[in-house]
């Protein structure tokens, strides 16, 4: 760790000694940040966002030979639109409506239908377990509780008795597989979890945990694991469902629709809505939509959310849909303020956070939770409609051995789900159980104080902060649920559950509740 740090002092004097660390393409000049720590950019319809052929403006090399590299350069760029050309079909597939009517939010058939003859079999099983894994200890007669030796080691490392603890993770290793079934791969991940915690007991803590969450997935990777995830589970296909059409309905006579999307990510909710607006039978009326989200480590902390404004701005134009995007990138979201959304008089004002709000930390850390200011916030927008979807989840336990049961109790089912209803060997269930469900279990164990991040709670909790804040909840619309519950019972397995409780709509799998959405407006 000393050699890491002087070699870190002695490349920290390569780097500039002020934060011009980026330049506009479009004036050659030097840029920077507004604020430390937050970054904020515009992209309106009158920003011409164009560049050249090869994705690059004004970048020159004059010393190489242009006809030697000419054949070379060509054969670059046809495989960059070819790239470009698939990610973005692939784009429409997932995110827009087909020209039956049917598409992200009612579910693609042509996709519904080539999945469900793959997994027919497999998906109507009972057992989520039986004689599919591939773990190393298959066709062993010998069987493992995998979940009791995690629970056992987890109450080693509470009592700090690391020794145990160690032969406990080891047999778990042993008996686990990313890609055996649903118990031996959540065990996986959980004995990873483990494993850095009881990394965290000496000084190699931080480059174990950094090492695991470094990794990054583009838009096109995620896309396609999400594609694979609304195809097999309603989830975050009905949450979006749900507040698109609920925002949408409050603005049917907007001129100016304005979005605030607390974790808008890369924004894959959105095109269905644009291409809702832009049928309208008069005009479409303005988007505005102001993306809120997390600051990438490195010299681009807004790269990402930039790729998402430029994104929807092509679907607008596509759309012929008037479009103004604004984004914060902030890690302290109780932080903002006000006058940073930019609301602007006589338009319609819709909040919107799909799953993003267990990520603020709460009163078990700081006195003044993060979770109730950022709930002041909104109440201050004073929004038309305030759409949030929650996880379901009480896995928040300020206490590790309390917090680790939790977390395997509720996760064993999302994986049980998996194993249900997708194949062993996909390649985007891979991806989806690493760096969706990998990660925030790596979180929940590994991490405490302000690192833990992922801080579920249940809907029940969420109505109290709610309430409390000064909201009121809206009525379910009773003919979107019938609709709902028809969607869910002809395109999803049949373990799937919807159900209603105090104006918020459920869903769950084999009678555990999930996801909740509801609707909240200013009392």
């Amino acid at each position: 760790m000393t050699q890491f740090k002087k070699g870190l002092e002695e490349a920290s004097k390569f780097l500039p000694n002020n934060n011009h660390l980026a330049i506009n393409p479009e004036d050659g000049k030097w840029s920077s940040e507004t604020k430390k720590g937050t970054t904020r950019m515009r992209i309106d319809e009158d920003t011409n966002m164009k560049s050249s052929s090869n994705g690059f403006k004004g970048l020159k090399n004059h010393g190489r030979d242009e006809d030697a590299c000419e054949e070379g350069r060509a054969n670059k760029q046809t495989a960059l639109y070819t790239e470009e050309s698939e990610l973005s079909d692939l784009f429409d597939k997932v995110l827009l409506y087909t020209e039956n009517g049917v598409g992200t939010c009612f579910g693609d058939e042509s996709v519904e239908t080539g999945l469900r003859k793959d997994k027919q079999p497999q998906r109507n099983k009972r057992g989520s377990s039986r004689g599919k894994g591939r773990g190393k200890k298959q066709g062993s007669k010998n069987t493992v509780d995998l979940g009791t030796l995690l629970i056992l080691c987890a109450q080693a490392i509470s009592t700090s008795d690391f020794r145990t603890a160690k032969e406990l993770l080891k047999q778990v290793r042993e008996n686990s597989s990313p890609f055996g079934d649903a118990s031996q791969r959540m065990s996986h991940y959980f004995a990873n979890g483990l494993e850095a915690r009881l990394a965290g007991y000496n000084i190699r803590t931080q480059v174990f945990y950094s090492a695991l969450v470094a990794r990054t997935s583009s838009a096109a990777d995620i896309l396609k694991a999400y594609h694979l995830h609304i195809s097999t589970c309603p989830f975050s296909q009905f949450s979006i469902f749900f507040a698109n059409y609920m925002i949408f309905k409050f603005a049917e006579k907007a001129t100016t629709l304005h979005i605030i999307d607390f974790g808008i990510a890369f924004g894959f909710q959105w095109p269905n809505l644009i291409q809702k607006l832009s049928s309208r039978p008069n005009r479409p009326c303005k988007l505005r939509i102001t993306g809120i989200e997390l600051p990438q480590s490195g010299l681009r902390p807004a790269e990402r959310i930039e790729e998402t404004g430029r994104r929807l701005k092509k679907y607008c134009e596509r759309f012929d849909v008037p479009f103004e995007f604004n984004f914060i990138a902030s890690r302290n979201w109780e932080l903002i303020k006000l006058v940073d959304l930019k609301i602007q008089s006589n338009e319609t004002v819709a909040v919107n956070c799909l799953d993003r709000f267990k990520n603020l930390l709460d009163e078990t850390v700081e006195d003044n939770s993060p979770r109730d200011t950022v709930l002041k916030l909104i109440r201050e927008v004073k929004p038309d409609i305030f759409v949030h979807a929650v996880r379901s989840g009480s896995y928040n336990a300020p206490f590790f051995a309390t917090r680790f049961r939790e977390a395997l109790f509720h996760l064993s089912a999302i994986y049980d789900m998996l194993d249900a209803t997708i194949d062993h060997n996909n390649k985007e269930r891979l991806v989806i159980e690493r760096e969706f469900h990998g990660q925030e279990i790596m979180n929940v164990i590994a991490c405490e104080g302000s690192e833990r991040i992922e801080r579920p709670e249940t809907y029940k909790q969420w109505q109290v902060r709610h309430i409390r804040a000064g909201f009121k909840a809206l009525p379910l619309d009773q003919e979107f649920m019938k609709l709902f519950r028809c969607k869910m019972k002809a395109w999803y397995h049949k373990d799937f559950e919807l159900d209603e409780d105090g104006n918020w709509m459920l869903q769950g799998w084999r009678g555990r509740i999930f996801y909740g959405s509801s609707c909240w407006v200013p009392t």
